[in-house]
């Protein structure tokens, strides 16, 4: 295959070389995602296998943080593998990527579960999402650098908006072979043995991965900076120890990734978990309904990557996080209406109090799972939370103990901590729903989406895709540009994977667990609301405009 140095802009279309360096790049990192994700869109069914020793609500928890577990590291593979490919090269470095990440993957699908060998399973599903974070640390900075310096000026938004696809395709491409094996199985023996079967199917799509990525030739960028020996010898000091660097990095991290993270996540990932643990939508149909937002709606991160060519990388970005801190409320209000209207009129119409001693309560706040909850105040509020019950807390006199209310009527409360049948049966009685209840919304095949509840689900969750390809499209583009070519790989990993790995992975459990400490379903909300607002206005005041920049310099 040809390569080229950079030249002016030019009109037409791809080359051909430039449409395989597209695609094997992009292709691989579907499959990579595809990896990634299978795990959060089986985090329910993982909890159950690897984490039977706790209660259902905390192995919740423990199966998201194992999920998180996975993004917390990859600002470490950003370290490890963006050094790497600052000095030796960006092609051999996502190789190296991709075999780890699809070996992790199909290891996880052979992996013995606790009811087999205890708690060495959790331990080791725990390293192998480690692992699987590590590499997805070193692939995306590498994959989106290798077309940005491949593409013509002037098209480098519109050339990476491609590999911008590749994360919601790749979650796409999860829930679809998640729903395929379903259907095919049925629900029992899916979650009893079947859901292995998709981490299994990974080895497959590695090899085809690995032939691919073999084909390229390295960047023609990075190539020509190494013959002429401009090369790093010291990435790393080179990208954080100068501040004139290290500054651009955090305002690429503060005014730009933060905000594109949360609203990422809260777009696909919590929205699916919204839809699974509070509205209790049942696991099908919330991957169906996900799974055609993302197929109306990928084609809007090329839109934007090319727009961006045109108007800028920011104005598109900072656009987006504040949109959605401005909706997100009333858009997953709409979701909660449209999904499960009992549990909507339930939440405007009863009023549910927990009435106690403050000295009897304390903080409910336990986004890693593992606080027990003894007191009389604290289980009556898990188990209500637990419900999907929006309660306040009330101050009673002190040594008055503990009452729950329900519209004003005094509800016998027994110190349980899973069930309190008399609590259930008033909730109930004031409307809140039970479970399975004819009102939530069910599909029963792929072409459920006519339904005028179902479509208007669909309608609001491909809002939400919107606005993840609004601050997703141009992204890369934009990082590539800020930083010169000797530590760009380097420069490049370290936010993006802090902005989305930590801000961004750690959202689905820490909006869930803001939610069952307050008792409001919606708080969780809070958490991306306030990181995106932050980063508009430190992207405003402090992010520079990149899409004129001369990549090949530096």
């Amino acid at each position: 295959m040809s390569t080229y140095a950079a030249t002016p802009a030019r009109s037409g279309g791809m080359t051909k070389d430039e449409r395989f360096v597209i695609l094997a790049s992009s292709l691989g990192t579907v499959f990579e995602w595809y990896d990634f994700y299978l795990y959060g869109s089986l985090a329910a069914i993982i909890g159950a296998q690897f984490f039977s020793a706790y209660p259902p609500a905390t192995r919740d928890i423990f199966a998201l943080l194992a999920f998180a577990a996975g993004f917390l590291v990859r600002p470490f593979g950003a370290i490890v593998f963006g050094r790497v490919g600052d000095i030796v090269g960006r092609k051999y470095t996502f190789l190296v990527t991709i075999l780890i990440m699809g070996l992790s993957t199909f290891i996880v699908g052979l992996l013995p579960n606790a009811a087999t060998i205890g708690i060495a399973a959790p331990i080791i599903l725990i390293g192998l999402r480690l692992l699987q974070g590590l590499a997805l640390g070193g692939e995306y900075g590498g994959a989106a650098t290798y077309v940005a310096e491949h593409a013509p000026p002037g098209k480098r938004g519109y050339y990476t908006s491609f590999i911008q696809t590749t994360a919601t395709l790749g979650l796409f491409l999860s829930l679809i072979v998640i729903l395929f094996t379903r259907t095919i199985l049925g629900e029992p023996e899916f979650a009893a043995w079947g859901w292995r079967i998709p981490f299994l199917v990974s080895v497959a799509l590695l090899g085809v991965s690995v032939w691919i990525r073999l084909r390229l030739n390295e960047s023609p960028v990075f190539q020509k900076m190494k013959e002429e020996g401009k090369s790093s010898k010291a990435p790393l000091t080179e990208a954080f120890a100068n501040w004139g660097n290290a500054k651009i990095v955090l305002i690429a991290l503060l005014g730009g990734v933060m905000g594109q993270g949360v609203v990422w996540y809260t777009g696909q990932f919590y929205a699916l978990f919204f839809l699974q643990s509070i509205l209790k939508v049942d696991g099908y149909t919330s991957n169906l309904l996900i799974a055609w937002s993302l197929l109306f709606g990928t084609a809007f991160f090329i839109f934007f990557g090319w727009l961006s060519d045109k108007i800028g990388r920011k104005p598109i970005i900072l656009a987006g996080c504040a949109i959605a801190a401005l909706s997100f409320f009333p858009i997953f209000k709409a979701i909660t209406t449209n999904a499960n209207p009992a549990l909507d009129k339930a939440i405007e119409s009863g009023k549910v109090e927990v009435v106690s001693d403050p000295a009897l309560c304390g903080d409910l706040f336990n986004p890693v799972g593992t606080r027990v909850f003894t007191a009389p105040c604290d289980t009556a509020r898990a188990f209500l939370s637990q419900s999907s019950v929006k309660y306040s807390t009330t101050k009673a006199p002190a040594g008055s103990g503990v009452k729950v209310t329900v519209n004003g009527t005094d509800v016998p409360y027994t110190d349980a901590k899973t069930s309190n049948p008399a609590v259930l049966a008033a909730i109930q009685a004031a409307g809140y729903p039970k479970a399975g209840n004819a009102e939530i919304i069910k599909m029963s095949n792929p072409f459920d989406i006519f339904k005028p509840r179902i479509a208007a689900t669909i309608g609001l969750l491909f809002i939400l895709v919107i606005f993840v390809t609004m601050v997703y499209g141009p992204i890369a583009a934009m990082l590539v540009e800020l930083f010169p070519t000797r530590i760009r790989y380097t420069s490049m990993s370290l936010p993006y994977h802090i902005g989305n790995g930590w801000f961004g992975g750690l959202l689905p459990a820490t909006a869930f667990a803001i939610v069952a400490s307050t008792g409001d379903i919606y708080a969780g909300l809070w958490y991306p609301i306030i990181f995106a607002s932050i980063t508009v206005v430190i992207g405003l005041i402090f992010l520079p405009e990149t899409k004129n920049v001369d990549i090949t310099k530096g």
